[in-house]
């Protein structure tokens, strides 16, 4: 009697999840009649360089198949694009004062600045998930005057159309990371090697770094200098893969996006798809692991120094991963965790909901620790003046160090995307420098009206992109590198 009652349990069982599959892939369909129309740019998928073709290839071998690809995309996306007229704002229309081949430096390719004299030591700079070189430009500028070579590599599936993420993987961009530090190295062989990582790059300079532990083949950088680091991500992306199964079906093309946008950043995706949500996963699942295996025998305590920064409010990755995952497991080795505060002055604080109010001392109770501590924030009883409060690993005594400068009266928090973005940036500071026009300015926009009016959500135009204490920043790159 118990094998028929097990069987029957077992097979209701499969029909209830065959039902809640079934419901949920409907809501998933359903839900796709909210995304605009997919456009010559998400359905054009340029092929890039396996990662094992990478690991062959050097920095000239690169660059021309990043010219290929670009060449491809004149011919066959942006010429039609721009003949029909249908994208006149678009930055795959030539006729666009958005479009990057007409801009000043077109910063969605690969490139390398050298110092003026003999460089002192060389920094790879690793860019974030839908972005560009550009992201990068201005710290590698200024490493550059400080005599430094400076690497700046394009990560495959980016520059060039959203479509390509549909594709792309992250083993490419780990291989497009070893290429570029291998050209640091032919370049400069001699003299300290650097890594900086935004977003999505910090996860890569950190999978490259535990490689190196354990692979002599791999150059050991003496620092890592991590931007909003991608150490963690939402549980969503764990799952993203399923989101897009609809789309194996060419009715249903539009699951394999989480959201389709018009293209108006020069160099920067508006559009993003599933395919790369679950990369992110994947790739900070590879740095979790590598960790485990490199503090299991023993090799974690070589690794390098790590200065992260990182804002408390972050809708893009955890800020408590950052913490517990990444600096709670870190040897006592020089490491330094930079914290940008919410805005605590009178006039903001009683808008700030619960549990951004209290986050901070929640994670990072006083405590010693074996890294130091800095949280840039505003001065208790000083209205809006900014302070850096410096806590030394061992210890509990902070030091603070006023910055000279107030959080600005309109920002409630800074954000995922702001940091390595100086207010003078043409495309997203909120006071762009003259003499360079990317058709757009981002970060000065304030805009104001109903819902349902504009192509994107306020929400997103809303998002500060430009980093008000900036300077801090580099002076504090400076000090380490």
């Amino acid at each position: 009697m118990r094998l028929p009652r097990m069987r029957n349990v077992m097979a209701w069982t499969l029909v209830l999840l065959l039902l809640i599959a079934v419901a949920l892939l409907g809501v998933r369909i359903a839900g796709l009649s909210s995304l605009p129309d997919l456009q010559p740019w998400h359905r054009l998928v340029p092929q890039e360089l396996e990662a094992d073709e990478l690991d062959q290839a050097d920095w000239q071998a690169y660059l021309a198949a990043e010219a290929a690809i670009h060449q491809r995309l004149q011919r066959e996306l942006i010429e039609p694009v721009t003949a029909a007229g249908v994208a006149p704002f678009s930055r795959y229309s030539s006729d666009s004062p958005v479009y990057p081949g007409k801009l000043s430096q077109d910063w969605n390719r690969s490139f390398i600045l050298p110092p003026a004299g003999a460089p002192r030591g060389v920094v790879v700079l690793l860019h974030g998930l839908t972005d560009s070189p550009y992201s990068l430009r201005h710290i590698a500028s200024h490493l550059s005057e400080q005599g430094l070579l400076a690497v700046v590599p394009r990560m495959p599936g980016h520059g060039t159309v959203p479509g390509a993420l549909t594709a792309a993987r992250w083993e490419q961009w780990l291989a497009a990371t070893r290429l570029a530090v291998r050209e640091a190295r032919r370049q400069v062989p001699d003299g300290p090697l650097y890594l900086i990582g935004y977003s999505n790059g910090g996860a890569l300079a950190l999978r490259y770094s535990l490689a190196a532990l354990e692979d002599e083949r791999l150059a050991m950088p003496q620092r890592l200098v991590l931007i909003s680091p991608m150490v963690g991500v939402t549980r969503y992306a764990r799952y993203a893969g399923l989101a897009a199964l609809p789309a194996v079906l060419p009715a249903f093309a539009k699951s394999a996006w989480m959201n389709v946008l018009p293209e108006f950043n020069p160099f920067k995706y508006n559009s993003f798809p599933v395919h790369a949500a679950r990369q992110t996963y994947e790739l900070t699942h590879e740095v979790q692991r590598a960790f485990d295996a490199a503090e299991a025998d023993g090799r974690l305590q070589r690794l390098p120094p790590v200065l992260a920064f990182q804002s408390l409010a972050d809708s893009t990755v955890s800020t408590p991963a950052v913490v517990r995952d990444l600096f709670e497991r870190l040897p006592a080795n020089g490491s330094e965790l930079v914290v940008f505060d919410i805005n605590r002055s009178q006039a903001v604080s009683s808008l700030l909901r619960a549990d951004m109010s209290s986050l901070l001392e929640q994670l990072l109770p006083p405590a010693e620790r074996d890294y130091d501590l800095t949280v840039v924030g505003v001065a208790p009883e000083r209205g809006r003046a900014v302070e850096a409060r410096r806590t030394a690993a061992g210890s509990l005594q902070a030091i603070s160090q006023p910055l000279g400068v107030d959080y600005p009266s309109q920002l409630f928090s800074l954000s995922h995307v702001a940091l390595p973005f100086p207010p003078s940036d043409p495309l997203y500071g909120s006071d762009p420098a003259p003499g360079e026009d990317y058709g757009v300015a981002l970060g000065t926009l304030a805009p104001r009206g109903e819902h349902g009016v504009l192509v994107v959500g306020l929400g997103s135009l809303q998002r500060v992109t430009s980093n008000p204490f900036y300077d801090y920043l580099r002076e504090r790159i400076d000090e380490d590198l």
